[in-house]
């Protein structure tokens, strides 16, 4: 009886981890495009349906600045903290993606569409964004870190 209780309480402390895998929500590391270096830890959440990610954490350089400002941003963002905004919004589960909603590059503060879908069993989030069509834009590897 004591194997059986032990076993429950096993299996009830693992399934929240494959729970997880079949969701984007989580903590990410997002790997730049252009350096395959990584550039943030992101935590994306989830309210009503609708994800959206917030910057943790930022992985710069000795002489760059360690705590930026979006000064390139154009909206209510400008200036702001880059460490704790909002740069992903609005998306929603559409059979295996999600999409719908918008995703902010505080390097240039320009807001691009996006969409975004599981990979390698949810351990990696393939993230566009574009302008337009999804034909006209680029992608990311985000490294599931939790």
């Amino acid at each position: 009886m004591k194997f059986l209780a032990l076993f429950a309480a096993a299996a009830l402390a693992v399934s929240p981890a494959f729970a997880d895998n079949a969701s984007p929500v989580g903590l990410w590391k997002n790997i730049d495009d252009v350096s395959g270096k990584p550039k943030a830890l992101i935590r994306i959440t989830e309210s009503n349906g609708v994800l959206q990610g917030k910057i943790e954490q930022l992985f710069r350089e000795p002489n760059e600045d360690p705590a930026p400002r979006c000064d390139k941003c154009k909206d209510a963002r400008k200036d702001q903290p880059i460490i704790g905004m909002t740069i992903l919004s609005g998306l929603k589960k559409d059979g295996d993606e999600y999409k719908g909603g918008e995703i902010l590059d505080p390097s240039d503060g320009e807001v691009y569409k996006s969409k975004l879908h599981l990979t390698d069993g949810g351990k990696k989030l393939s993230v566009r964004g574009y302008i337009g069509v999804p034909m006209l834009g680029r992608s990311q590897t985000w490294v599931r870190q939790e």
